[in-house]
Formats: structure tokens, sequence, C-alpha cells
């Protein structure tokens, strides 16, 4: 039982969570023609870095390195909870008080500078207060949300306890 709960399986399972999210959410884009808003892309960078970070961790045999990954995946859990919370905000708000649209980021990335192209990803646009999919009537960034909450505590948890004789 010891063996099953090391933080290098928890790592290893927190990479394969965000790549599977990553994979459902790819699905959702070309399967059943979900198009991402802003705030979307900006939630899959963020389990991308998740999962990128976890696998390191995972597959290092080096407890220090393991802690140091821990706290760079709950910090990355956290700004992409945060990014969830602000998605959710917008999809609260009456169509009236959305913020403007904004042309594709192809057409953006031509013409704004970096800067504003990042501010207008981060603050979200109008098509960002839509909800296209939900189940059990939470939508996508409720279940992204529930996702990196998760993540980060198991992350605090391994932080904590790097280094101790424990199993976990």
């Amino acid at each position: 039982m010891v063996a099953l709960l090391s933080a290098r399986r928890f790592h290893g399972f927190v990479a394969f969570v965000a790549f599977a999210l990553l994979a459902v959410a790819f699905y959702m884009e070309y399967q059943m023609g979900l198009e991402p808003c802003p705030l979307c892309m900006l939630q899959r960078i963020a389990f991308f870095c998740v999962g990128v970070m976890s696998l390191l961790s995972a597959l290092t045999q080096s407890v220090k390195v393991r802690k140091t990954c821990a706290w760079i995946v709950t910090l990355l859990s956290l700004i992409g909870a945060a990014l969830a919370i602000r998605h959710l905000y917008l999809q609260s708000l009456p169509t009236d008080q959305l913020p403007a649209c904004l042309p594709g980021l192809s057409y953006m990335f031509e013409v704004f500078p970096w800067q504003e192209i990042m501010q207008a990803m981060v603050m979200g646009t109008g098509e960002c207060g839509e909800v296209h999919w939900t189940l059990f009537g939470i939508s996508i960034p409720g279940w992204t949300l529930l996702a990196f909450i998760g993540m980060a505590t198991v992350n605090i948890v391994i932080a904590l306890r790097a280094g101790k004789k424990t199993s976990f």
C-alpha cells in the first residue's frame, strides 16, 4: 500500500490527468466543433505546463527536484484556477455586460502588440461568456477549476512532505 502512494506515482497520475484533459479539449474542438475562446486556450497552456512539470517530477529520482516541481505545479494550478474563475465570472454576466468580441487570434498576432493580445486573452472576450457545453450543470471552466484545485491540493501535500520518510 505504501508504494501506491508515492509522490512519483501521484505526479505520474497528475501528468496523465493533465494530458487526458488536453485530449478531451482537442476532441471537443475538432470533433464536437466547440471553438475555444482565449481563456480556454490559456487554461490549455496551464494544463500542458502542469503535465510537463508533473511528468518531469515522476521521472526524476531527486527528492529536491520533486519538491521544486510540486511547488511549480501548485503555482501553475493556481494560475489555471484563477483563469477558470475569471472564465466563470464572464459566463455569469448578462449578455449586455460582456466585453466586446475581438478578431481572431491570427489577425491579432499580425496587427496588435503582444502586450495587448495577452491582456485581451487574460481578461477574456465576449465569446468567453458563452456556455456551449455542460455536464451535470457545470460548464467547461467549472470542471477545469475543479481539476486545477485538485492538482494544486495534491502538489501542496507532496511539496510539504517531500524528503520525509513517509510514503507521500
